[in-house]
């Protein structure tokens, strides 16, 4: 409860800090300060102190995954406002107001790891979404910026739609909202067949998962640089949250009725992700494409639904988030975003390189970094399933064909010649990409410094 409330009022603090502070670097310093002040609230509530005792009558619940959740959204995003603040400073000139929007999905992705009700779902998601249409469309000059806003309203309005729809159908079917009514067998009505169906397609819209991924790229493409690399980290693992709870406590019981068609989802994520990054020329795109294939790994989580799956997807959501925000900050500083850009980068700038690497490496889960640790888990999770051995070789397969274009941009940094025009970085952004480059390794030797946080 701490985080929620508190992410809400510096929502609404950063809205009129415009009025107040003239001076960008006061307004960053305040975002980055509230930030940190939402996460400490957040790691105090683990240990019981809450500040806001409010009666929300059963329909949202802080248990310990949600709360460590949270801290590790914080904590990435606290990476991401000290990485790329200054870089959202070139998008428009409503600064202050973009740190609000920020802070009102954090206030979203809060409700969506905690809600106990369909409607306190809807809310959560909506609060995600609502705040993204706006960030995508913000470079008011550029028409894809403008394309990219309006094709992620339609779609995200469409995929509303269904989820409303399932929501009713549920209600239909058990005659309540609440997603923690206990029942020895699951129903197998069809309203509640259809209706969990819906739900599902909508989910799997948020989180691009395919054959629902089809906005992505061009979304992701289209939003300017900096909002992309929030949207594709921050709220993926946001919206992936939302789905782990609503299958977990709504559809726990339906397990056998779901699961093969959530391993289907699954493999075609993988699929289209994984082949379709291999033909991309932008780095931009590309990660877009690497989005939808590392959702498939994700989507391994909610298929398995066990206590592995949970482990592993908050290792995930540390890996996948930490990695993505470092190679999206690097990506921002280029001028030119396809794979030429990143030409002799080790020449200009060895230790740029060098920590892309290591980033580039954790999204391919090669060994000792946190990226091979959560991949690992999320199999693991699937195998001890004992069903549908395939779809884990698959993913196997899958991570291999990863490697390819994830090492087209080494291969681009350190063995081909570039046009001499030096990035520009300073010598804060370089600390806090080595801190960040070190916590994915560290992570990736010792994985129980986020797990033991689930028990203890």
């Amino acid at each position: 409860m701490n985080a929620l409330i508190l992410t809400a009022v510096f929502g609404v603090i950063m809205m009129f800090s415009s009025f107040l502070l003239k001076n960008k670097a006061a307004i960053r310093g305040l975002a980055i300060a509230g930030l940190t002040i939402v996460l400490i609230a957040n790691v105090l509530e683990m240990s019981g102190m809450v500040f806001f005792k409010i009666d929300t009558k059963g329909m949202i619940g802080f248990d310990r995954f949600a709360l460590l959740f949270n801290t590790i959204v914080f904590v990435c995003n606290l990476v991401y406002f000290l990485l790329s603040a200054r870089d959202i400073e070139k998008v428009g000139i409503n600064y202050s107001e973009y740190f609000s929007l920020i802070f009102f999905v954090l206030c979203g992705i809060t409700l969506a790891s905690s809600f106990h009700s369909l409607l306190m779902l809807f809310l959560g998601i909506e609060i995600i979404s609502i705040p993204l249409y706006i960030l995508t469309g913000s470079d008011k000059r550029n028409l894809k910026s403008n394309e990219a806003s309006l094709k992620y309203l339609l779609l995200g309005a469409f995929s509303t739609g269904l989820m409303l729809m399932g929501i009713a159908l549920i209600y239909g079917a058990t005659g309540t909202f609440s997603t923690m009514v206990e029942t020895k067998e699951a129903p197998t009505s069809a309203l509640f067949i259809s209706g969990m169906l819906l739900l599902m397609f909508s989910m799997a819209f948020k989180v691009s998962a395919a054959p629902f991924h089809f906005w992505t790229p061009d979304v992701y493409d289209g939003a300017p640089t900096v909002f992309t690399s929030f949207m594709a980290t921050i709220v993926k693992v946001g919206a992936f949250i939302a789905f782990i709870r609503l299958f977990n406590d709504a559809f726990g019981n339906s397990q056998p009725q779901w699961q093969l068609l959530i391993a289907l989802i699954t493999a075609i994520t993988l699929f289209i992700g994984n082949i379709t990054a291999v033909f991309q020329q932008s780095v931009k795109r590309m990660l877009a494409y690497s989005s939808i294939s590392q959702a498939g790994f994700m989507m391994l989580s909610i298929y398995a639904m066990n206590q592995d799956a949970k482990e592993g997807f908050l290792l995930y959501t540390a890996a996948y988030c930490l990695a993505t925000i470092g190679i999206f900050a690097v990506l921002i500083k280029l001028k030119d975003y396809s794979f030429d850009g990143f030409n002799a980068l080790a020449k200009q700038q060895p230790l740029v390189a060098v920590l892309t690497t290591i980033f580039l490496l954790s999204l391919a889960g090669i060994p000792l970094t946190a990226g091979f640790l959560s991949k690992f888990y999320m199999l693991k999770a699937a195998t001890v399933t004992g069903k549908y051995l395939w779809l884990v070789i698959f993913a196997v397969l899958m991570a291999v064909v990863s490697v390819y274009y994830y090492f087209r941009v080494i291969q681009a940094m350190y063995f081909k010649d570039g046009d001499g025009q030096a990035i520009e970085v300073s010598s804060a952004f370089k600390l806090t990409l080595t801190l960040v480059a070190a916590l994915i390794i560290l992570l990736g030797i010792f994985p129980n410094l986020i797990i033991n946080w689930l028990y203890f």
